[in-house]
């Protein structure tokens, strides 16, 4: 989430301490802002969140949410997490294992294939997805938010308005159920 995009802006910024310099691929980019972390259920659904400086490692943003948030695991036994392989990490896995989370990742092009990859061709278009849905027809790159804390209750407001558009279209028989088009008047 881009917060600025010269050195100059982000210094002027309140956001200077918080956000970081970082590369967007889906822009093909270098960019000053925010890393999201969204945890969505497999309907898009969302759970959860977190912002990350760019030059965090994303291997320690999922422990960071589970010790933040505990009852995230404790509320749901079994909890599996699809992610990328950018959470490659054996200390991770153990971290995940012992709040009793199963983490499904794409194995590296030199390892044998993990357990269960095979389904994970369908559920990277749902990841896509919901990106899309959180990006584009919630307006979450164009936040407007100048502090941390204008960030967070913009970003705050927009995950809520996608809980009752799931809601709203799964109630009314809709086939998409993240599309927000119904509620767009």
């Amino acid at each position: 989430m881009e917060c600025g995009r010269s050195r100059d802006t982000i210094r002027r910024s309140a956001l200077a301490g918080w956000a970081g310099y970082g590369y967007s691929r889906s822009h093909s980019r270098w960019f000053r802002g925010l890393k999201p972390h969204p945890v969505c259920t497999p309907a898009g659904l969302p759970v959860t969140r977190a912002l990350a400086n760019p030059k965090v490692d994303g291997r320690q943003v999922p422990a960071a949410l589970v010790e933040t948030e505990p009852e995230l695991a404790r509320e749901r036994p079994g909890l599996l997490v699809l992610a990328d392989k950018g959470h490659v990490s054996a200390e991770l896995g153990r971290f995940l294992d012992r709040h009793g989370i199963t983490l499904l990742r794409p194995s590296c092009r030199n390892r044998t294939p993990r357990p269960g990859e095979g389904l994970l061709k369908s559920v990277r278009r749902l990841i896509g997805s919901v990106n899309d849905t959180l990006k584009g027809q919630l307006g979450l790159e164009q936040h407007g938010g100048r502090t941390i804390e204008g960030l967070g209750a913009r970003i705050g407001r927009r995950l809520p308005a996608t809980t009752c558009a799931i809601w709203h279209n799964r109630t009314t028989g809709q086939l998409v159920t993240r599309s927000l088009t119904a509620c767009d008047h």
